[in-house]
């Protein structure tokens, strides 16, 4: 029998509550064989502190029995003289040291909808002092589901913390999801809850195999791109189809890491996606460098974006530099360039009226080539025509801007040598990698092109993509990278280039049933277009310390995981909250890390770099910088200098390499002014 010899009451609570098969089981482990009697005998004397710590709807012996620690029950049973005729405890047992558990438990004590309050205790406790803290996943036992939750709030209302007890504390806790027995996957998660916590429920720190049960994933596109920031051997995956079909952002400040983390992004579609066309709008000229050769790098020298192209709201923003036109002179473009292309096609003789049975008419945004001679002919011809007295001044003006745009140099790329010849295979070949040819990523330097039209080339390279898939019945997939993106499309209507906005709303609106896929890079996420951010169904938030940014991030966010967004103002480099169709929920990750060669070049420069500050430099060699010169004359011009164009790709390249260790590739600083020669 047992003697009534026992510690205090605090002792005995550390008794674990489990069944009586189980207490059974765990005495003949240490030589005790006649347990059920004595377990019995122990709950008789024992049951009231133990039951104690067991749960309001369960007052069986037991109803915690999985997180017992046989170290840690045994260990208080020399306390206890009992007289049995079987063996006595293990001689040695004393020395048998108790396993330590981070483990704590606390009490439902308040629910609604969203969010649980749970009352425990902290500070002298065989958990650690971080068990509690904020940011963890909290788990709470309803029936056989357990309801998992943020923890976002820790509070304690004495005025002094004593260290030498347990301190009473409230923690808030933001509901997500549950863990639930499923018949034919076993565990699963679920972002509903079927089965809310009831006053009384147990919580604790969420277990690992819940934590990995929430965070995997059964999509077989999907990716490890670093691991949670709650465990850091849990890897963070995302389905790499979800990212391509409903477009994906990634926000954060400068310095956060975002151009490394697209980069990673980047590397694991092509590597995944080898058939996956990438069109990189790239404003730094940063991109390159993390590609290397399996990157078709485009500059301003290199760029053969033929005039004909553009439609007439992107051929107007370059003839008119940015600025809005006369309604007089917009309609005389829209008149003499079907003519002109009329008469490119058909001749002089059908400049007016085509032949008969040759097709649709031309509009001014028919991508078919034309002659700048042919327009500025027609409209000089108008000019001395009697029809033409009335808009004579208009029309001057109007011929005088087109040959300002021509003899421009940095207009090169678009006029060149005003070549009209239909090559827009080889140009659209080049730009959206058809053939791929062993490069399907396209890195297009934004840097060169001179800012008054670079709306217009952003404008034309989005529409274009959008229009090859259409025509190619999807056959050719291209993933829209804009960086900067709130350049192009931002939040003031009135402060975008109409084209452009159009052309990437509209990829993000229909291109997924088409193929066509947008990725949304930006720093300021408030000066974003809403409604097409809003298309974004994944986003990667790095660190946003603005608090306008913020509330873009909370209004994309379920109202399930908006507290997670607490942390976006204190998250470290790397380090994001990834949310949307593309992960399974809402997480707090750090992205991999990539080999330096992999990473896109920084443009900070400092002391560090090699690069130290000069009290004198040389201002010539400045001047020849901004202008591009050369030894080749008093204007650094040759007379027989032409406009050409870098070769066209090989065809049959290997096929890239898309491991971490990408080669590198060192780009020599050019002028924005200077023309290429032979």
């Amino acid at each position: 029998m047992i003697s009534a010899a026992v510690k205090p009451a605090r002792e005995l609570n550390s008794l674990p509550d489990m069944g009586l098969a189980e207490f059974a089981a765990g005495m003949a482990a240490i030589g005790v064989h006649d347990t059920l009697r004595l377990g019995g005998e122990i709950k008789a004397a024992f049951g009231a502190q133990v039951l104690r710590m067991s749960r309001p709807t369960d007052t069986k012996f037991g109803a915690r029995m999985r997180h017992w620690d046989i170290n840690r029950f045994f260990k208080p049973l020399h306390s206890i003289e009992y007289m049995s005729n079987q063996s006595p405890l293990p001689a040695d047992a004393d020395n048998v040291g108790p396993l330590h558990r981070d483990r704590a438990e606390g009490i439902v004590v308040e629910c609604n909808g969203t969010e649980a309050t749970i009352s425990t205790v902290a500070g002298n406790t065989e958990a650690s002092d971080s068990y509690w803290a904020v940011g963890q996943l909290i788990s709470i036992q309803v029936g056989k589901n357990r309801v998992v939750g943020l923890l976002h709030t820790v509070e304690y209302d004495a005025e002094t913390w004593n260290e030498q007890a347990e301190n009473p504390i409230l923690l808030k806790v933001e509901l997500s999801g549950e863990v639930r027995p499923d018949d034919r996957r076993g565990m699963i998660f679920s972002g509903g809850i079927t089965q809310y916590p009831y006053i009384g429920a147990v919580a604790h720190r969420i277990r690992k195999k819940d934590l990995t049960t929430i965070y995997r994933s059964s999509d077989p596109s999907a990716v490890t791109i670093g691991a949670l920031s709650q465990s850091a051997d849990i890897p963070a995956v995302v389905s790499v189809d979800a990212l391509l079909s409903r477009h994906f952002a990634v926000v954060g400040t400068t310095g956060t890491g975002k151009s490394t983390a697209v980069t990673l992004l980047l590397h694991l579609i092509a590597k995944h996606k080898p058939n996956q066309r990438v069109l990189i709008l790239d404003p730094h000229n940063e991109y390159t460098s993390a590609f290397g050769s399996s990157a078709n790098t485009i500059t301003a020298e290199s760029l053969d974006l033929p005039f004909w192209l553009l439609n007439l709201e992107e051929f107007q923003q370059v003839i008119f530099r940015g600025r809005e036109g006369s309604e007089e002179e917009v309609d005389a473009l829209r008149e003499f360039i079907p003519k002109a292309k009329t008469v490119y096609r058909y001749g002089a003789g059908n400049s007016v009226r085509r032949k008969a049975g040759s097709g649709g008419s031309f509009t001014a945004d028919t991508p078919v080539p034309y002659r700048l001679a042919d327009l500025l002919k027609l409209i000089e011809e108008e000019i001395g025509s009697l029809d033409g007295a009335l808009r004579r001044l208009t029309l001057r003006h109007l011929k005088s801007r087109i040959e300002a745009a021509i003899n421009d140099p940095r207009f090169a790329f678009l006029f060149g040598s005003h070549d009209a010849t239909d090559r827009i295979d080889a140009v659209l070949s080049n730009i959206y990698r058809v053939p791929i040819a062993g490069k399907p990523i396209t890195v297009f330097q934004m840097s060169g092109i001179p800012s008054e039209v670079v709306n217009s080339v952003a404008s034309v390279l989005c529409r274009l993509a959008f229009d090859i898939a259409l025509a190619s019945h999807s056959k050719v997939k291209t993933l829209v990278v804009c960086e900067e993106a709130h350049r192009y499309i931002p939040a003031d209507a009135g402060s975008a280039f109409a084209p452009t906005r159009d052309a990437i709303a509209r990829i993000a609106k229909e291109g997924r049933k088409y193929g066509v896929s947008l990725a949304i890079i930006t720093q300021r996420p408030n000066e974003l277009d809403p409604t097409i951010l809003s298309q974004c169904n994944t986003i990667f938030s790095l660190r946003l310390g603005n608090d306008e940014d913020q509330n873009v991030m909370r209004k994309a966010i379920s109202n399930g995981s908006r507290s997670t967004l607490a942390f976006l103002s204190s998250l470290a480099d790397r380090e994001c909250i990834a949310f949307g169709s593309a992960v399974s929920t809402p997480m707090r990750m750090r992205f991999r890390n990539l080999a330096v060669s992999a990473r896109p070049s920084s443009q900070n420069v400092s002391d560090g770099d090699g690069v130290m500050a000069q009290a004198d430099t040389s201002l010539s060699e400045i001047v020849t910088g901004l202008r591009g010169s050369s030894e080749q004359g008093p204007e650094g011009v040759n007379e027989t200098e032409e406009w050409v164009l870098h070769d066209e790709p090989i065809a049959g390249a290997p096929a890239p390499s898309y491991a971490d260790n990408t080669g590198e590739v060192t780009l020599k600083p050019r002028s924005l002014l200077k023309r290429k020669t032979e």
